[in-house]
């Protein structure tokens, strides 16, 4: 039995939004592959088991603070190992490091 998750909205990082304005590069997931999404605001990454229509199904494999980059066992009432349902419009690509104004990449 799967664990009853509410997701985050995906927001910028939503792969449905991205993939509904290029449709032909959109593959479904398959077994074994690894999706994102965000709860709590929490990074969490799902090895797929099965894809039925339009949801994919499968484990809790990490739980990470996108702060940090810590990796945590449990966040709330979600812990590594369960099984979830994780719908196509939660589905989140990772976060991309922010443009941080303070960071200076120059040399001079």
């Amino acid at each position: 039995m799967h664990k009853h998750v509410e997701w985050d909205a995906p927001g910028r990082d939503s792969v449905a939004d991205h993939f509904a304005n290029h449709p032909e590069r959109y593959v479904e997931p398959g077994a074994g592959d690894v999706l994102s999404a965000r709860f709590n605001g929490m990074v969490v990454r799902i090895k797929v088991a099965a894809y039925v229509d339009g949801t994919s199904i499968g484990d809790v494999v990490a739980l990470i603070d996108p702060a940090s980059g810590e990796r945590m066992k449990s966040c709330g009432k979600l812990v590594l190992g369960d099984t979830v349902r994780l719908p196509d419009a939660a589905r989140a690509f990772e976060p991309q490091p922010s443009d941080d104004p303070d960071q200076d990449d120059n040399d001079d």
